[in-house]
């Protein structure tokens, strides 16, 4: 009998983050900044709120939550170069404070998005299966392990958010993300 493959935990966690950053690039190419900007309904968000979040969550929660390191976000500035929330990443923000948001055109975004996927992988990369065991407070969503929370905040959740974009690109004409 052989032995099955070992899991390499934070291959995987790479990967997964790395993808859903992918799709945040995917999901804003091609578009204007007023197709950024477009609300496919009365309650719903942009698109260029939803990548914005997706990718500040992903940035606060790898870098503040899990090690209390300065996110990328603030790390390189892109809060003043942007014009937008300095800490905030959308989480809890009301329909009306989300949609007065403005985001900048895509190829700029696209700098902050570049840099947080390589930012984001060489972090995961390194970590350890004990680092992953650990256990944080990530609010709203309690005490849990790193792993825990990559899965369900910045995978699950953050997919949630992409599906969301996938359905507003269509409406635009640009087609969905395909995933």
């Amino acid at each position: 009998m052989t032995d099955a493959p070992t899991l390499n935990v934070a291959a995987v966690c790479a990967e997964l983050v790395d993808r859903t950053l992918a799709h945040c690039i995917r999901s804003i190419e091609g578009l204007s900044e007023e197709e950024m900007h477009h609300i496919p309904y009365a309650t719903a968000n942009s698109i260029g709120f939803n990548v914005w979040h997706v990718a500040r969550t992903i940035d606060n929660v790898l870098f503040f939550v899990f090690d209390r390191e300065t996110p990328l976000w603030l790390q390189q500035g892109f809060n003043d170069r942007f014009d937008l929330p300095k800490v905030a990443q959308g989480t809890g923000m009301s329909t009306e404070e989300a949609q007065a948001l403005h985001f900048p055109e895509p190829a700029l975004f696209k700098e902050y998005l570049d840099a947080l996927r390589v930012a984001c992988r060489a972090r995961l990369e390194a970590a350890t299966d004990e680092y992953f065991a650990g256990v944080v407070l990530l609010k709203p969503w309690g005490e849990r392990s790193r792993l825990d929370h990559l899965g369900q905040v910045l995978i699950a959740h953050g997919n949630q958010h992409l599906g969301m974009v996938s359905t507003a690109r269509a409406l635009l004409g640009h087609g969905d993300l395909g995933f």
